[in-house]
């Protein structure tokens, strides 16, 4: 993700993504956030919803594998209802990230790619191909 799509997330979030600033053997997070700018607004709104629940969690690592949204994150003093509901959130957003092209943001006719599996619209589709 460029570098001011992710600063847009860490500034409205950044007691979700504190870890941000940690070093490489402390947290994965220490690479940003690593997916295309479509999947800018899944997880923007992924980290409000999540942050609403409770302000005690920290994104560990946000990143694109096997052309889905891998959203890993620890807690403190978390209820079981509230560990459910985070938990709901991030597998909602893992499964429509399959539906939504990691490169343009698009939702018409998403699908992934062979080889390296990416989630892309077919107009991101040709493109991938001639580049």
């Amino acid at each position: 993700m460029r570098k001011e799509l992710q600063d847009k997330i860490f500034a409205a979030f950044p007691s979700l993504y504190c870890q941000r600033n940690l070093s490489p053997q402390e947290t994965c997070m220490c690479w940003g956030i690593e997916t295309g700018d479509g999947w800018f607004e899944l997880i923007y709104n992924l980290s409000k919803d999540i942050s609403n629940i409770s302000k005690n969690i920290e994104a560990v690592q946000v990143k694109e594998k096997f052309g889905g949204l891998r959203f890993y994150w620890s807690g403190k003093n978390l209820t079981n209802e509230q560990t459910n509901k985070i938990d709901e959130q991030v597998n909602e957003a893992e499964e429509k990230s399959y539906k939504i092209c990691e490169k343009c943001g698009s939702t018409d006719n998403v699908t992934q790619t062979d080889g390296w599996i990416v989630s892309l619209c077919p107009k991101c589709m040709k493109e991938k191909i001639i580049n």
